[in-house]
């Protein structure tokens, strides 16, 4: 496989997001793995996780800049219920804007469908903004790795054939890169090679985003911009052979997508919020 540099210079990045509020570039917010329950008091390691998402979705209007899209990218629902999900619906509601919804290995995808039905979040591909948005679903039923079967990867191929013009943002719930943590290795996608043979053939796809890791990520492959974002409730440490938590507040991720193809990011994070997390769990 290619090699995979980091990404630098996030502050600068961030200054110029911000600068033009009036600019007529997409503005995208990435939300994932809040984990929600049925039960308001439900907790995971020791964070309700209604409140983490309540102080990243507070935190994100504070940062004055409008999505004109939200991306969810997996593991909405810890318990996969389906008020879970429409807890989430309920809650992004007031950005007043679209959204796309993808599982993970956490969710029910059955409740989860039943509550988008008819909606936009159910779209598996969408041309805003001059920019084109691909779900694909790597959630392998009663497992935690990720596996994208044939037909996604043809949907991925045709979507990218369909819109040769028009830059591309490809999202999935589990990592298609090694990222540093031996206990994520094997719980992540699983024919990663497959799915950049198709990704390697279409130049137009300038971001690949996922969720599922916990943590910020950000590095280029092949002139593809490689993102993964903080959880909106528990944070995983980098780089740790075995399963850990670290006391980080929750994020989000803002992206700025240019008509030129260019793009901007940085994760944020909702630093008010307090919280006592369980770091001696060995899972979750």
């Amino acid at each position: 496989m290619p090699g995979i540099r980091l990404w630098s210079g996030k502050s600068a990045v961030w200054y110029d997001m911000t600068r033009d509020r009036h600019s007529t570039a997409l503005r995208v917010l990435q939300l994932t793995d809040p984990h929600l329950m049925a039960d308001p008091a439900g907790v995971l390691l020791g964070v309700n996780t209604r409140d983490s998402l309540d102080a990243v979705i507070a935190s994100a209007h504070a940062d004055g800049l409008s999505p004109d899209l939200i991306l969810a990218t997996g593991d909405l629902a810890q318990d996969g219920s389906e008020q879970a999900y429409r807890v989430f619906q309920d809650k992004i509601r007031g950005f007043n804007c679209p959204s796309l919804w993808l599982a993970g290995n956490h969710d029910n995808p059955v409740n989860l469908a039943k509550v988008i039905a008819g909606t936009d979040a159910s779209k598996r591909h969408r041309v805003l903004g001059g920019w084109q948005f691909i779900q694909l679903n790597s959630a392998v039923p009663g497992q935690v790795h990720g596996e994208l079967d044939d037909d996604e990867l043809v949907h991925l191929e045709t979507e990218l054939s369909r819109h040769p013009a028009c830059p591309a943002v490809v999202t999935l719930h589990h990592h298609p890169i090694a990222i540093g943590s031996a206990w994520m290795e094997s719980i992540g996608l699983r024919n990663r090679d497959a799915f950049w043979q198709v990704i390697d053939r279409f130049e137009q796809v300038k971001v690949v985003l996922w969720g599922h890791v916990h943590q910020e990520l950000d590095c280029e492959r092949q002139g593809v911009r490689l993102l993964a974002t903080p959880s909106t409730c528990i944070q995983f440490t980098p780089g740790s052979p075995d399963f850990s938590v670290e006391p980080r507040a929750p994020g989000y991720r803002w992206l700025t997508l240019h008509d030129n193809g260019d793009v901007e990011t940085a994760v944020s994070r909702a630093v008010d919020f307090r919280y006592e997390l369980d770091t001696t769990s060995s899972g979750y």
